[in-house]
């Protein structure tokens, strides 16, 4: 296997939203008159669609869950999404990646509008050849349906690409559309997630993410590390 394209995720793969998103769920749920003190309780919000996360873990109803994803968009579009952490070794792995002739696509659950922020707000946007993320009327939000989408817009089959994330939503969406799968353990993910969801492999660290990268992407491993 020598994929020309990686697929990476972007919260809990690139970059450490909690700050961002935690305060913008808890800016929603406070509207429901809901307070949270310890905003580490909120964690799970970190990967998967927002409009399931309200549901799935405050038993929100649909049309309140659609409410509540307004109500965090309110602080996550103006502040949350520069409350934002790139990964230490983050930036010289996309450089390394690129420089080896390979194509990086970002396959998120965030909306589009956001992601390409952020891109641009950490000044990696140069690195990235194309950005799938969901839309903002909720119409593509399933990790699989955004992999798809980005395989179909590259005109590219799923052997062409490998997919980089932390949480089961990445995993189980790239399986779905037929990719190898890396999962990595410094986001929000932990290995018996990753593992039951069906990762290819596991990684531990950024660094150990080059490595991997290099391996299955060139013959020859070069000086990527």
């Amino acid at each position: 296997m020598r994929p020309e394209y990686i697929f990476m995720d972007l919260d809990g793969t690139i970059s450490d939203p909690k700050e961002g998103i935690t305060k913008a769920v808890a800016h929603a749920l406070s509207y429901y008159g809901i307070q949270v003190e310890n905003l580490d309780t909120l964690e799970k919000f970190i990967g998967p669609p927002l409009l399931d996360s309200f549901q799935d873990f405050y038993g929100f109803s649909e049309e309140q869950s659609r409410e509540a994803v307004g109500k965090y968009r309110e602080y996550f579009g103006s502040q949350g999404l520069f409350e934002n952490v790139l990964y230490d070794g983050m930036k010289e792995l996309l450089a390394a990646v690129v420089s080896h002739g390979k194509k990086i696509a970002i396959a998120t659950s965030k909306p589009e509008v956001y992601t390409v922020q952020i891109l641009k707000y950490f000044e990696i946007e140069q690195y990235f050849y194309f950005v799938a993320g969901s839309t903002l009327d909720g119409s593509r939000s399933k990790k699989g349906d955004v992999i798809r989408y980005a395989l179909d817009s590259l005109k590219i089959t799923a052997d062409q690409a490998v997919m980089v994330g932390d949480r089961k939503h990445d995993v189980i969406g790239a399986k779905e559309n037929g990719m190898y799968v890396i999962g990595v353990l410094y986001g929000y993910g932990d290995r018996m997630e990753l593992e039951t969801a069906g990762a290819d492999c596991i990684v531990a660290d950024v660094n150990e993410l080059k490595v991997k990268l290099a391996k299955i992407t060139t013959k020859y491993m070069g000086k990527w590390y």
